[in-house]
């Protein structure tokens, strides 16, 4: 049976509608949780060898990939992890934070965008059979810049949102929501949302008219990224 690892930060950031559509693919999934505790940002635990897998889905997270600060006892090791992976020829798939993580482990930057995104944006693709224009939704204050060697697919004013590089994929977006994980996010930083002059209501509203399209966009992306390059 053909395996994924799938990095998980703490219980808000799991791989969701992506884990699922590998799922359909017959993948089977190994989750391995950074954060037991999401208030504790160090974690000790020896990271899995991705290099054993055939995919690594690395997914979200409510740290900044810069902040070495706080999650310094982990940030480094993940990336080692991530480039050893991709160089092994393992098809890594970043998501927002993971593709800040892919982006800095292949040589890119990430920092700070002038203009944080939230909720659901349309995306300029130049690939829309694979990424399509959207709507995709975003929760990101940080951005990443295309590694050397990487195709830029997608982006918006505010960043690039989408490279491929070998089998190896990054997104600014979240692919992976669903209502309910948005529903999360929602109560974990409402206060947040709102002093940048979002209606969280709005948001868990626009998410469920969302979730069927998203889906079947989040599944057109994932089957291209699993066709390789």
């Amino acid at each position: 049976m053909k395996r994924a690892l799938v990095i998980e930060h703490d219980w808000y950031c799991p791989a969701a509608g992506v884990g699922d559509r590998l799922v359909e693919h017959g993948y089977q999934l190994d989750a391995f949780r950074v954060l037991d505790d999401p208030t504790d940002p160090v974690c000790t635990k020896p990271y899995p060898d991705a290099t054993d897998y055939d995919v690594l889905v690395v997914t979200g997270s409510t740290w900044s990939v810069t902040d070495t600060d706080t999650i310094g006892s982990w940030i480094g090791r993940e990336i080692e992890m991530v480039r050893a992976a991709h160089d092994a020829g393992v098809a890594v798939l970043g998501l927002c934070f993971g593709g800040q993580v892919l982006s800095a482990a292949l040589g890119g930057e990430v920092r700070q965008v002038d203009t944080p995104e939230f909720g659901w944006h349309e995306v300029d693709t130049d690939l829309p059979d694979a990424i399509a224009p959207g709507p995709w939704f975003e929760w990101h204050y940080d951005g990443f810049t295309v590694p050397d060697g990487a195709t830029e697919i997608a982006r918006t004013d505010v960043s690039p949102q989408a490279f491929r590089i070998g089998r190896s994929v990054g997104t600014q977006f979240h692919p992976e929501v669903t209502t309910e994980l948005v529903d999360r996010w929602i109560n974990m930083d409402e206060k947040e949302l709102r002093a940048h002059g979002v209606d969280p209501t709005v948001m868990a509203a626009r998410s469920k008219e969302e979730a069927a399209g998203n889906r079947a966009r989040s599944d057109v992306l994932v089957d291209w990224f699993l066709d390789g390059d």
